[in-house]
């Protein structure tokens, strides 16, 4: 799932939605990616967007993005934080900040996204 708030073109997206479909292949978790503004506190909205990914949730892995608000949280559910550490997490955070802050949103988010399916298929 790649839910977009006008920052991404067409093909940006798709190229996006081609990167989940490869890490939730390779790993086995479920991925997904929101860019926009937070509604109330960021990690709190995050956490909800997380939650709202309903059965999948405890497998899922959600990369959030506040453009605007220049923000970034990773929310692993239960099943998915097994696999892939918080260290491991703020590490791919960072990878994905340091693209974004050099103008690579899109690059950033596959590349950052690859990372941690990486990581999680280490553990499978």
């Amino acid at each position: 799932m790649v839910t977009v708030a006008g920052a991404l073109t067409s093909t940006q997206a798709h190229d996006v939605r081609r990167a989940l479909r490869t890490a939730e292949r390779r790993s086995g978790l479920r991925f997904a990616v929101y860019l926009g503004p937070a509604i109330g506190p960021r990690r709190h909205f995050s956490e909800r967007l997380h939650a709202a990914l309903g059965q999948e949730s405890d497998t899922a892995v959600l990369v959030f993005v506040d453009l605007r608000g220049r923000g970034l949280e990773i929310v692993t559910g239960s099943m998915a934080g097994r696999r892939i550490t918080d260290g491991e997490c703020r590490a791919a955070a960072t990878s994905m900040a340091a693209a974004f802050g050099g103008g690579n949103l899109v690059g950033g988010l596959i590349s950052g996204v690859w990372l941690l399916a990486d990581l999680a298929s280490r553990r499978r």
